[in-house]
């Protein structure tokens, strides 16, 4: 998200081309090829908006830039937009973004800035040589070296290693940085940070420099929690406890990763689903980038207690998820590409599984968020059948995903899937060999929930997760117990399937009958949808008054809603455990309390 002031008072334009800086420049090392040259588009006082423009002089094709100058003291970058802008001391550094770092002969790019100060800029290198475009040096910058790993971390320090990079004149230094701001120069692939915190989330990258001053891409990001200090102690057993995040909650519900931690859920979990990346032309692709990674979140709403800033490497969900798994170790993240939404893009990625395993993992393991996920989730509704469109890429295509995906991802990371839980004859179920993808799968995350809802406006009404059959039940095979007896007749073991619980309900209007399967007019009223409220909602608008099927209602005049509530969660965790089942999760994490009822009430009973 670019961000710029559009004051517009006592309107000042500096154009620096720069040729007369040249004694403070770098010696020419090369060809012509580049130029570099500054403005002044607005100054309002107290503040101003820059503006630096790269130009390719040459006659071949530019694959990247770094422009740099000096700000005399006061004077200073607050937000830059189209490049990755750094400071050390008075020292300003802007490289491109990895959409304009690559200009054809002729061709240029700009790139600005809000300041504030009156100075300007001075000592201008384009690629370690002048701006003026008589010289710019021919090596690239160094690559990026590899992600630090930690080691002997203390209450107040921490070791960090990590692998060499490669230039082809050779790596002069390394700058460490701590949460974006550079902690050390070292001629070495490793350093002791000392000087922390107690009990306090760190986050560490590594950029290399070359022997002619050019700094290279920083490495992937390393997490690190100092020893000391208090956290919630890990969740016992064996069992998984996973909830989904949705990238979107931080949104209109105002639910933020933090709220794990305020809940005092972070402490009672295994595994978190981040939902959802998209799935378009065959491959896995970003959701939503600003969620994902660029939103800047405040110092209330961050995990560490301490707001982002506009030039550190990684903000959004993924640094506060990396966060969170620094301070409670035991998370382990995937990230679950699909869903309702985007499960259209699997048939085609289905005709090359191959291509699409390989361009998840690039994703997963993008160097700026590799440490943040441990695997990945597939969750296409519904493979060979009918969703929100119909797939017919045939039986075997579920099954050929999940084993491209094992082959790329490799037995370190989890690949797991949300699966159909519809039990019926010639059902879901049947639809795609689900049996022989168990082979390379962890687990399967089967949606017991969404059986019945107000999509059949005049009812029956009916609990729509119903844990076991009962007389006058809508459907035959919509239950819990026949989802998970079909799989295992099929060959899925029961470690391998997890129950699932909504953290919502799904109600009828118009109703005139308490118990199930009273008639109804259409959808009761909800916050963000007809027919579905939230669990921390109806506990209180609409408490239980009935049981069925493993599942609490009620009637509040006109309207019916069905709902798991803490005692029913306990009925189906105890059922699960005596099925072997492998353990459970929900959807999702802002429906319950903000005591984390419903996420206490699965670790306690599972």
């Amino acid at each position: 998200m670019r961000f710029r002031n559009r004051v517009v008072a006592g309107l000042v334009t500096l154009l620096l081309p720069f040729a007369g800086l040249l004694s403070l420049a770098s010696p020419a090392e090369a060809a012509p090829s580049a130029s570099a040259s500054y403005t002044k588009p607005q100054d309002w006082g107290t503040g101003f908006e820059g503006k630096w423009t790269v130009k390719n002089t040459g006659t071949t094709t530019l694959t990247s830039w770094t422009v740099e100058w000096d700000f005399p003291s006061g004077t200073s970058v607050t937000s830059a937009w189209d490049a990755d802008v750094t400071s050390s001391g008075s020292h300003w550094t802007a490289k491109n973004k990895s959409w304009n770092g690559t200009l054809a002969p002729g061709a240029s790019v700009s790139f600005g800035f809000n300041g504030t100060g009156s100075g300007s800029p001075a000592n201008c290198m384009l690629n370690g040589g002048s701006c003026d475009g008589t010289s710019v040096p021919g090596d690239a910058p160094p690559s990026a070296p590899g992600t630090p790993t930690a080691s002997s971390v203390t209450d107040t320090s921490v070791r960090l290693s990590w692998s060499a990079a490669t230039d082809d004149k050779g790596v002069k230094n390394y700058d460490v940085l701590r949460d974006g701001a550079k902690v050390a120069t070292v001629t070495t692939t490793s350093y002791t940070d000392n000087g922390l915190t107690a009990g306090t989330d760190y986050s560490y990258t590594v950029r290399a420099r070359d022997t002619a001053d050019q700094s290279g891409p920083a490495s992937g990001a390393r997490a690190v929690r100092t020893t000391g200090g208090t956290t919630d102690p890990p969740p016992t057993g064996d069992k998984v406890k996973l909830g989904y995040f949705t990238e979107w909650g931080i949104y209109g519900r105002n639910y933020n990763v933090k709220n794990l931690v305020t809940s005092g859920s972070a402490g009672k979990i295994t595994h978190i689903n981040y939902a959802f990346g998209n799935v378009t032309n065959g491959r896995c692709a970003i959701g939503d980038s600003f969620a994902d990674y660029d939103k800047a979140f405040t110092a209330d709403q961050s995990v560490s207690g301490v707001a982002d800033t506009w030039d550190q490497p990684l903000r959004g969900n993924f640094n506060q998820l990396r966060q969170l798994k620094a301070r409670y170790p035991q998370i382990k993240v995937l990230w679950s590409f699909g869903g309702w939404t985007w499960s259209g893009g699997f048939g085609q990625a289905a005709a090359d599984p191959a291509a699409f395993a390989r361009s998840c993992h690039a994703l997963v393991e993008d160097p700026r968020w590799a440490d943040v996920f441990d695997g990945i989730d597939v969750d296409w509704e519904y493979p060979n059948a009918c969703g929100l469109s119909c797939d017919t890429s045939g039986a075997a295509a579920f099954k050929n995903l999940m084993a491209a995906l094992r082959a790329e991802f490799g037995a370190n990371y989890l690949v797991t899937a949300a699966t159909t839980a519809d039990g019926s004859s010639g059902g879901k179920i049947d639809a795609a060999d689900y049996a022989g993808a168990a082979t390379y799968v962890n687990w399967y995350n089967v949606m017991t929930y969404d059986f019945f809802g107000a999509w059949a406006a005049q009812g029956p009404t009916a609990p729509h997760s119903p844990l076991t059959s009962y007389s006058g039940i809508p459907q035959a095979g919509f239950t819990t117990a026949d989802a998970m007896a079909k799989y295992r007749a099929k060959g899925v073991p029961a470690n391998k399937l997890l129950i699932g619980i909504g953290f919502y309900g799904r109600g009828w209007s118009g109703v005139t009958q308490d118990a199930p399967g009273g008639t109804a007019t259409g959808a009761a009223p909800g916050t963000y949808e007809q027919g579905i409220e939230d669990y921390k909602v109806l506990k209180t608008s609409c408490p239980a008054t009935g049981t069925i099927a493993g599942t609490a209602y009620a009637r509040c005049g006109g309207n019916w809603w069905s709902y798991d509530t803490p005692a029913t969660i306990a009925t189906k965790m105890n059922w699960a455990k005596n099925q072997g089942l492998g353990g459970a999760f929900f959807w999702e994490f802002s429906g319950d309390t903000a005591n984390g009822e419903l996420v206490n009430a699965i670790n306690n009973n599972l």
